[in-house]
């Protein structure tokens, strides 16, 4: 079995596929919504990755009466939230581990800078 990221189906197949004609897929390729992988031969070669973006492209199109110009802007804003989801994801772990360490030790309290100016001892 393939991974979903490997570049396995021939151009033909992919518009057989999605019932759509080769130079649908080869515009989207030249608008820089997909980039298949390409052979030795520089034949094309889709990703079940780039199947799935393509059937989210032809959705926005086709259903949802976006042009190509703002189905980029739409793909290139949810590259942004899935990396942001990430991070968001990776902090949240690091935060865990912190509290995880900070139970086993003894919590210092932070004076507030009006407690350090007020209560000072001279």
């Amino acid at each position: 079995m393939y991974s979903y990221d490997e570049p396995v189906y021939l151009i033909s197949v992919v518009a057989k596929i999605l019932e759509i004609h080769p130079q649908t897929l080869r515009q989207y390729e030249r608008e820089g919504l997909v980039a298949p992988g390409r052979t030795d031969g520089k034949m094309r070669l889709y990703s079940q990755r780039d199947i799935d973006k393509i059937k989210m492209i032809l959705r926005l199109t086709r259903d949802l009466g976006v042009n190509l110009a703002g189905v980029d802007i739409i793909l290139r804003l949810k590259d942004k939230l899935d990396d942001q989801d990430k991070e968001i994801e990776s902090l949240h772990l690091s935060l865990e581990k912190l509290k995880a360490n900070q139970s086993n030790k003894s919590v210092i309290k932070k004076q507030s800078s009006y407690e350090v100016i007020l209560f000072e001892k001279y």
